[in-house]
């Protein structure tokens, strides 16, 4: 086909000549047979069809030795800008689907070649035997990286999620200090009874009562967005509730987010120019950092405020939340730390703690709207628990709070939420930087200052991993003899693993449980007919259209 192209291109421009011969010949055509005619275009055009043809030679080979690339990395590998014309087709699609579809070519891992120049270069697995050696094994030679921490350091500055070493270390230790005090556990569970029974519920109600569609994820966000404000910040910004106000620091902070993120996708150079420049994602970027610290600050001022008029950081111990448990603390020089470094811990943990479980029950409702058995065998178990109370239940069924204990005994209901968190994780990618030369258990040579992404949403998608089912929306696979059973962090990377393993992990799932079993037991969520359901590409997976849903009362013995 190539070869006809280029003759039926060659008869036009021969034609063409043919024509400029004639008008040149003049008076002289009838001198000048036909041939000489032709003769003298094709002379006229040789060197022009000699460029062409050359032109579309050496774009057929360039063409040719990119997919030979391909079959053998992955993804074609053109000159000067390597792999990014296939990322930027993607990102048009289902980013994480199209890296997963990459990694299952390549057998778990491949390498990324970006533009020349770049810092675009990565290698991207999903191989469970790497994983365990890069956050376990040699967890030292795999930190966040200055890569890492350059790029979200506007946005988190220096806290625990983008930390390393010794800051890391610090933090972590402090933090895990906080999460096991008596306080800290009072103040979780009082504050999570408050916001479902006070405000999660009375919503719902209403728009039961209406018949009227709600947006779950975004109720969700509220809901786990308030929370984490009163563990981080020991305040109460009022997302959920009545009408659902709009909160600048809630939105404040998605956008800041969403424009994070996108820096990982284009060349340094490019995002640093915008930034400079103040143009496009990164002036969005500046403007909501603005929202977020001019909260934070307010917030750390006023608790400093509090403290002193109760007599010192001794007379707010009783609080419980990192921000007051912070303040009490001295950095290595035995200082009281800074307004920055506690805005950096906040703004860290609220990262951490909101998005994560809120876009978790999002997908997890999702999926229960087409798997009716499993909404069935969640709701039988959650009645069958508080059936078992030793008292008779006097309160009427809105009133009904679960217990702590009961919560913990949802085994199904755990599995549930673990296989949902499989099939989408709340964080779908992270990364890591090599500190030394390495090589992983796969065979990857990784040289000093490789970028490494680990690809968590890939990972519950590999047949190698979960079996020919691993695309099956499946909560029995997490059980044995009724009881759950958790499989390695290295395998269900949800909560990442080794000594960065979610200090969350155990409050998140607590969490999880209480407000879907607080929501299954008194309501049927019905997803809006043809709604569209797409991840968003952000730090955390998010529906990017929401969830439309409606509510419908569910009568406790009822068959669903």
């Amino acid at each position: 086909m190539q070869w006809i192209w280029s003759f039926y291109k060659l008869i036009l421009r021969c034609t063409w000549g043919i024509k400029l011969g004639m008008m040149n010949s003049g008076n002289q055509t009838a001198l000048s047979s036909p041939a000489d005619v032709v003769m003298s275009g094709l002379l006229r055009l040789l060197p022009e069809i000699r460029t062409v043809e050359l032109f579309v030679a050496v774009a057929i080979f360039v063409g040719i030795h990119a997919v030979r690339q391909g079959r053998v990395h992955g993804l074609c590998v053109w000159p000067v800008v390597g792999m990014l014309p296939s990322l930027l087709l993607a990102l048009r699609r289902h980013m994480y689907e199209w890296v997963t579809g990459v990694l299952e070519r390549q057998g778990g891992t491949f390498t990324f070649r970006g533009p020349v120049g770049t810092n675009l270069h990565c290698v991207v697995t999903a191989d469970p035997r790497n994983l365990e050696h890069l956050l376990k094994a040699r967890f030292a030679n795999f930190p966040k990286g200055p890569y890492f921490r350059d790029t979200v350091r506007d946005l988190l500055g220096d806290g625990i999620f983008s930390a390393d070493d010794e800051t890391w270390r610090r933090q972590r230790k402090a933090a895990s200090l906080d999460f096991h005090s008596a306080a800290f556990r009072a103040l979780t569970a009082h504050s999570l009874v408050e916001l479902v029974h006070e405000r999660l519920l009375p919503v719902l109600a209403d728009a039961a009562e209406r018949r009227a569609q709600l947006d779950l994820q975004d109720v969700l966000l509220r809901l786990t967005f308030d929370n984490v404000c009163m563990i981080a910040f020991g305040t109460d910004p009022g997302c959920l509730g009545p009408g659902l106000p709009k909160i600048p620091f809630a939105s404040a902070f998605e956008k800041a987010t969403e424009a994070t993120i996108l820096r990982f996708v284009m060349p340094t150079a490019v995002w640093r120019a915008m930034r400079h420049v103040g143009v496009g994602s990164e002036r969005c970027l500046r403007k909501s950092i603005e929202a977020v610290d001019e909260f934070a600050y307010d917030v750390i001022k006023k608790r400093k405020e509090e403290a002193a008029a109760a007599g010192g950081e001794h007379g707010m111990s009783k609080k419980g939340d990192l921000l007051t448990s912070f303040m009490g603390m001295r950095d290595e020089d035995g200082k009281p730390y800074s307004d920055k470094f506690l805005r950096d811990i906040c703004v860290n943990f609220i990262l951490a703690g909101r998005d994560t479980s809120s876009v978790a029950l999002a997908w997890f409702f999702w999926l229960l709207n087409t798997h009716p058995e499993v909404e069935a065998r969640i709701v039988e178990e959650v009645d069958k628990i508080v059936e078992e109370r030793e008292e008779a239940i006097t309160e009427p069924e809105e009133d009904l709070v679960l217990r702590p204990e009961e919560v913990k005994r949802m085994e199904y209901l755990h599995a549930a939420l673990s296989e949902a968190l499989r099939l989408y994780p709340s964080v779908p990618v992270d990364h890591k930087e090599v500190v030394e030369d390495d090589v992983f258990p796969d065979g990857t040579v990784l040289k000093k200052g490789t970028k490494v992404v680990y690809a968590i949403f890939s990972m519950g998608r590999m047949e190698s991993i979960w079996g020919k089912d691993s695309r099956e929306y499946r909560p029995e696979r997490w059980l044995k003899d009724g009881r759950f059973l958790s499989e390695p962090a290295y395998k269900f990377t949800a909560f990442n693993g080794g000594p960065r393993l979610c200090l969350g992990k155990d409050f998140a799932y607590y969490q999880m449980k209480f407000v879907a079993a607080s929501i299954l037991r008194r309501y049927r969520v019905k997803v809006a007919e043809g709604h569209p359901v797409a991840p968003k590409l952000a730090l955390t997976m998010y529906m990017k259209y929401g969830l439309k849903v409606t509510l419908t009362r569910r009568d406790q013995h009822e068959a669903i």
